[in-house]
């Protein structure tokens, strides 16, 4: 575990790395969301979560994740890797035929730190949830943190569960929204506009805090800790995280282009020049 904010950030670019070259080497996944959250989910599991040595699906006396917009897998691999739940260098199986790390995190092939499957979206919360209200059966007074993408509340199982965690006071959860605006058509608004998402979930009586600069490790980190701070309170508390999709490459941003393509020998050379090597490359 790391406190240092330049040591995060130093994970965060060798992530960015790792997300460009798994995604450019079988031309195939979803850089610009990984990229976008790689700052949260580097904060998350190396300065925030309490987490056990190996990996075991109870996850009884630690602090749990679950991953519900899967498709951004890369950059959940690259995190789990680097955070020592497999080997670094299995990263370059990814997307590959009879590989543990497919295009959505599976449950069957046994890859450790992935606690649910996440094929179709907007399933997450619902797992969390359930998650959250075994840790209150068990006296186990740690958390359950889950993370979503704005695109995916225009899924209506969300709403079900978000209504339900509220009315039952789940109040050991904390669900971040990826509040980047994108997804694979185009923005959010244009899609299928909903609003004030900050509206929604007050209106669901959850507690709702922001993190206008989802990019920045420090913001991320005093985000954490207040969200943390106010859990056990009786309702579940949701984070809305402003990030930029891509981050980090400078023609991936301000773009949905990147939602779900690779980029080709050119793109990669010239994004991972704006990514110097930190860790080591797998």
């Amino acid at each position: 575990m790391m406190s240092n904010t330049q040591q995060l950030q130093d994970f965060t670019t060798q992530v960015r790395r790792d997300i460009l070259r798994m995604v450019h080497a079988v031309n195939s996944g979803h850089p610009g969301g990984s990229l976008g959250c790689a700052e949260f989910l580097v904060t998350l599991y190396q300065d925030v979560m309490k987490r056990n040595e190996g990996f075991d699906m109870n996850g009884i006396g630690e602090d749990l994740f679950f991953l519900s917009n899967g498709h951004i897998s890369p950059v959940f691999y690259s995190v789990l890797a680097r955070s020592g739940y497999f080997s670094v260098a299995e990263l370059a199986t990814f997307r590959k035929l009879n590989s543990r790390l497919q295009g959505h995190p599976t449950t069957h092939e046994g890859l450790p730190g992935i606690r649910m499957a996440s094929g179709s979206l907007g399933q997450g919360m619902s797992v969390a949830i359930g998650a959250a209200q075994a840790k209150k059966l068990n006296n186990d007074n740690h958390l359950v943190f889950a993370l979503l993408g704005d695109g995916e509340l225009q899924e209506g199982q969300n709403w079900e569960a978000i209504m339900y965690a509220s009315a039952k006071k789940v109040d050991n959860l904390i669900a971040t929204i990826d509040l980047n605006g994108k997804q694979i058509d185009g923005t959010t608004d244009e899609v299928l506009s909903m609003g004030s998402v900050k509206a929604k979930f007050e209106a669901f009586d959850w507690i709702v805090l922001e993190i206008k600069e989802g990019n920045n490790i420090d913001a991320i980190k005093a985000g954490l800790a207040d969200a943390k701070s106010k859990s056990g309170n009786g309702k579940p508390v949701c984070i809305l995280l402003h990030t930029e999709m891509g981050n980090g490459v400078d023609f991936m941003m301000h773009t949905h282009a990147w939602h779900g393509k690779a980029p080709n020998d050119e793109q990669l050379a010239k994004a991972l020049e704006q990514n110097v090597e930190t860790l080591g490359d797998y």
